[in-house]
C-alpha cells in the first residue's frame, strides 16, 4: 500500500514538473483610453479687444497651459517606455 502510494505521489509529481502544466503567458498591457486625452484647445484672443493687457494674459495663459500639458504627457511617455523597457528585459 506504501509502494502505491508513493508511486503516485511520484507520478503526480513528476507530472508537474515535467511541462505537462499549463505555462502562463504574460504581454505588455496596451495603453489605456484614459490616458490618451489630447489636450485642450488654446484660448483666442477675442478680436473685439483693444487692450494689449487683455490679449497678454490670455497669451500668459495659453503658455501656462501648453505647457503644463506638454509636461504631463511628456512624463507619462518617459514613464511607460522605460515600465516597458523593465518588463522586457524581465522576460
Amino acid at each position: 500500500m506504501k509502494k502505491l502510494i508513493v508511486l503516485s505521489l511520484v507520478l503526480l509529481l513528476t507530472a508537474c514538473a515535467g511541462g505537462l502544466a499549463p505555462k502562463a503567458t504574460m504581454t505588455w498591457p496596451a495603453v489605456p483610453d484614459e490616458v490618451k486625452t489630447a489636450c485642450p484647445d488654446l484660448a483666442q484672443v477675442d478680436t473685439s479687444t483693444t487692450k494689449l493687457s487683455d490679449a497678454l494674459d490670455v497669451v500668459s495663459a495659453n503658455y501656462t497651459q501648453y505647457y503644463t500639458c506638454k509636461d504631463r504627457v511628456d512624463n507619462w511617455i518617459d514613464w511607460y517606455n522605460n515600465q516597458q523597457k523593465i518588463y522586457n528585459s524581465v522576460k
